[in-house]
């Protein structure tokens, strides 16, 4: 079968991967109900299209943040991925700079910062930022980063320890012994391979995170780095409000990929909100739920300047390392392509909130 979508990809990578990784990868917090609003929350989103205008001239590029994208899609990041495939967030980053796309590298990495930029020194690409209790350890973390020429820290604020994730306590999921947290030395990179109860990576994360982290941290990281500092993991008017006064210059709406509460807005729902509150003065950005090319379409409608895509890499990756995450990227800008020609947006910044509806619109008429 031809894989023509990023479903196709996900049926394919399910069948690959083992139980448990596959597990880790795909689920959400508690019964997962923030975790199908993440997709279906697009469904009530309706595009109003606008015809009869030249669109033979159409680009999907676009400027976030002073980097020049190919397209205003990113991949977000993503822990542990040599589960999916043994190149890992080497081949994810190079599929990324391949196909002119950011990259994001998780803290929690099973490729090295420093094998990252090894693999890509000229492409664009952030790193993802977990505070730990040791903050000199946090602190190096972010000078590598800066020395390896990524170009901006994503903290996640969302995380002062991680969600009640139950496919991950049944099956007492835990790292493969043939791997390691790749940025850390010790028990900070081996700790997840062992499980004394239920998840591994929960019993690591407790006992590593700072759940004492406030908005003055994010003020001592916006003070240290040389880098500009975005905050991801954003969902209300309060939070972005409170980051800008921090000095962060962008912000990810986000729910963490529905894994750390249940119950909580799926991203897209979240993202009005946050414009409104802070879209004149940062770089809002979103991700969650993002899984065709009309999904893209939306965001940007409604103010997102650049989306990220985390699962659907991971099922490219597994299903055919670089070349697959490079395909899910060539599907959804393909997608974005023929999306804005039909609604009649020849460049990014024509796409506005003019050309999105909510569903109870037209339950009114």
């Amino acid at each position: 079968m031809e894989l023509a979508s990023l479903e196709d990809y996900k049926e394919r990578a399910w069948k690959l991967l083992p139980k448990s990784p596959l597990d880790y990868y795909k689920s959400g917090a508690g019964n997962e109900y923030s975790l199908r609003l993440n997709e279906s929350a697009f469904d009530k989103i309706r595009i109003r299209p606008t015809f009869m205008k030249d669109v033979s001239k159409r680009t999907t590029r676009t400027s976030v943040m002073g980097l020049d994208l190919d397209t205003p899609i990113a991949i977000a990041p993503t822990a542990m991925q040599r589960m999916a495939h043994p190149d890992g967030e080497v081949a994810n980053a190079r599929a990324a700079a391949s196909s002119g796309v950011l990259f994001t590298l998780s803290t929690i990495a099973t490729s090295s910062i420093e094998e990252v930029a090894a693999a890509t020194p000229e492409s664009n690409k952030w790193f993802q930022l977990y505070i730990y209790r040791d903050r000199e350890l946090t602190q190096s973390l972010v000078r590598r980063a800066e020395k390896g020429g990524f170009k901006a820290i994503v903290l996640t604020v969302d995380a002062p320890l991680f969600g009640l994730r139950r496919s991950d306590i049944r099956n007492k999921f835990s790292l493969p012994s043939h791997l390691q947290l790749a940025n850390f030395v010790g028990e900070k990179a081996t700790g997840v391979r062992h499980s004394k109860e239920g998840s591994g990576l929960m019993e690591y994360v407790n006992k590593q995170f700072d759940d004492s982290i406030t908005w003055e941290d994010l003020k001592w990281l916006v003070k240290f780095t040389k880098l500009p500092v975005i905050a991801k993991g954003i969902l209300t008017a309060e939070d972005a409000l409170s980051a800008v006064r921090c000095g962060c210059q962008g912000i990810i709406v986000s729910n963490h990929g529905a894994r750390q509460i249940d119950g909580v807005p799926a991203s897209i729902e979240a993202l009005p909100e946050v414009v409104a509150a802070v879209g004149d003065r940062v770089t809002v950005m979103m991700d969650g739920g993002i899984r065709q090319g009309t999904d893209v379409f939306k965001a940007l409608a409604l103010g997102a300047k650049l989306v990220f895509v985390g699962r659907p890499a991971i099922w490219g990756l597994a299903v055919d390392g670089q070349t697959g995450v490079e395909n899910i990227l060539k599907i959804l800008k393909k997608e974005l392509d023929i999306c804005m020609a039909i609604a009649g947006c020849a460049t990014v910044p024509e796409i506005t909130k003019r050309y999105v509806v909510h569903e109870s619109f037209y339950s009114k008429l």
